[in-house]
């Protein structure tokens, strides 16, 4: 185990509002580092803020739009301006979409798009110059173990994921002997809002309807953002480049090892049977 310590860092953590980035966010802290949070949701994030800023941790929150370029390199010079310094780098802001390829609004899956990956890559480019300015650091990019495994009703999910893995992979060479880490995050299912939250167009792949739906997720998520949060960074102080996040991720992962060709027709013949929908694995 390495002895990174996140006391007096600066770490910077999208999509902060609920699910795993709060979760993050209260780790940092209790931890002693000093953070800088962003998310669309305003009102959500300015009351963690406040919550933390009354215990005493510097916070500096924003209301971002990941999908943003501009608005994601604003925020990474006010955090930069703030605090002298950036060390680590959560980008978690995601959403989800639930339909089947033909039913889906192209629009709804740019939406998507637009979050999950570019919101990796905004995130990336925006504070990749502020680590090395630091003299190195951390970028955390969560992906999803459907970066391995697909479903019915997640074809863009699944896409988006993948492509944070495939993305963070590269990005991982290019930064090799700079000092910057790069951690991609493979969460199974986690009880966050992403399923309520989640766009839902074409659910008969999956649930009868959008509540049960909603409940089986949960009732199948068996990991809490607390406990997602604690894996994140006890892999982040290991100094590794992946890391597993529940027990589901990691036999999906194993099948996906074994099986690359059959493991996704496995997991749909599962999921159709218990009638349990994974929204988004997250």
């Amino acid at each position: 185990m390495s002895t990174y310590s996140l006391k007096g860092r600066v770490a910077v953590v999208t999509g902060a509002a609920s699910g795993i980035g709060e979760a993050l966010a209260r780790a940092l802290a209790s931890r002693g580092a000093s953070l800088a949070i962003s998310d669309i949701r305003g009102q959500r994030l300015d009351g963690l803020a406040a919550e933390l800023t009354a215990a005493g941790i510097e916070c500096l929150a924003r209301p971002v739009d990941v999908a943003d370029p501009a608005a994601v390199q604003a925020f990474a010079d006010e955090v930069e301006a703030t605090y002298g310094r950036v060390d680590l780098v959560f980008n978690n802001a995601g959403v989800a979409l639930i339909s089947g390829v033909e039913a889906a609004p192209l629009a709804d899956a740019h939406w998507l798009m637009n979050i999950n990956f570019w919101g990796v890559v905004h995130g990336c480019r925006a504070f990749v110059p502020a680590l090395r300015r630091a003299g190195g650091g951390h970028l955390i990019n969560v992906s999803s173990i459907f970066a391995m495994v697909s479903m019915p009703s997640q074809a863009f999910y699944n896409a988006s994921k993948a492509a944070v893995r495939g993305f963070s992979d590269a990005l991982r060479e290019e930064l090799r002997g700079s000092g910057i880490h790069v951690l991609c995050v493979h969460p199974g299912g986690v009880k966050t809002r992403i399923a309520e939250d989640a766009r839902v167009r074409d659910l008969h792949f999956v649930a009868t309807d959008a509540p049960t739906m909603r409940r089986q997720f949960l009732a199948a998520a068996r990991t809490t953002p607390a406990m997602a949060a604690e894996v994140i960074l006890d892999a982040v102080r290991a100094g590794r480049s992946r890391v597993l996040v529940g027990a589901d991720a990691k036999v999906l992962d194993a099948a996906f090892r074994l099986f690359p060709a059959r493991a996704s027709r496995w997991l749909s013949g599962l999921a159709k049977r218990r009638r349990a929908p994974s929204p988004a694995a997250r």
